[in-house]
């Protein structure tokens, strides 16, 4: 959902870079980092936050800076149950993980092990040979996530075994 970025400041605020649709909405999701440490943010101005962790006691607020860099990097993430359910003809990348990939033909090729963004957009790599496909409407034509499955159509300089 968000990664927590450079301290802002001397009190403990902190940059975040939200990835949810509306990015002030990151307030309002329950967060956890991948230890299972959770916190809470408040928004103070464009993506500065006064960050807590959340405690049975109660929020406690992070106010020192050295505490902020500490947690320069560290990924924000919130239960799948919290998110907002999806329209219909849209999913959450997340949903395509396990999928079913088959061809055009019917033949199963493999189960999508992974989606994949570093910035030219999407690829899932499907399993196994560790095959890695576009996510584009041309190589990626069905995505049917209800009945389990994907219909792939790799461009011609992507080889499937057969």
């Amino acid at each position: 959902m968000g990664v927590i970025g450079k301290p802002h400041g001397v009190r403990g605020l902190v940059r975040v870079n939200s990835f949810a649709e509306e990015s002030d909405s990151l307030a309002s999701y329950p967060l956890t980092d991948r230890n299972g440490r959770r916190f809470a943010l408040a928004w103070l101005h464009d993506n500065v936050a006064q960050l807590s962790e959340v405690t049975a006691q109660g929020n406690r607020p992070i106010t020192d800076r050295n505490e902020a860099e500490t947690l320069t990097n560290t990924e924000l993430f919130t239960p799948r149950s919290s998110l907002p359910a999806a329209d219909e003809e849209e999913f959450y990348l997340a949903d395509l993980i396990g999928l079913k990939a088959m061809s055009e033909s019917g033949a199963e090729i493999g189960t999508i092990a992974a989606v994949h963004d570093y910035g030219g957009g999407s690829s899932l790599e499907i399993m196994p040979g560790a095959l890695l496909v576009p996510f584009t409407r041309a190589a990626v034509p069905v995505v049917d996530v209800s009945s389990g499955h994907v219909v792939i159509v790799p461009p011609a300089e992507v080889t499937v075994a057969p």
